[in-house]
């Protein structure tokens, strides 16, 4: 295992929990704005008539031959904020993402958004 330092290259790999638990298949990356760091990832999970996006963290995120393995557990992922498949995570609706994971949300000095997805 080695840290996600480029996750961008990960884009269709599987996404586990750290007991294996398959969650989804990592679909895009969001990058904290006032580092331009990979933040969270969103996952495609769902029956194929019901897709979504959810957000994940990715800290503490490392990689494997075809996986990313992440932190929180299944459960916890499948609760998380969700956007449709197509569509775009809102910037009032940040601070809940970064809140069901017990994470501070700080907005930018001029109140400029905290994610931006790469």
């Amino acid at each position: 295992m080695f840290e996600a330092d480029d996750i961008r290259n990960w884009r269709g790999h599987d996404v586990v929990d750290s007991d294996d638990h398959k969650i989804g298949v990592l679909e895009s990356v969001y990058v904290d704005t006032s580092t331009d760091q990979p933040f969270f990832a969103t996952v495609t999970v769902g029956l194929p008539t019901r897709r979504r996006l959810v957000f994940v963290p990715l800290t503490g995120a490392t990689v494997g031959p075809g996986y990313l393995r992440v932190t929180p557990s299944k459960n916890v992922i499948k609760k998380a904020p969700s956007i449709d498949v197509d569509g775009v995570l809102p910037a009032e609706d940040e601070p809940s993402v970064f809140a069901h994971y017990d994470i501070e949300y700080i907005p930018g000095v001029g109140g400029e958004r905290r994610l931006a997805r790469r």
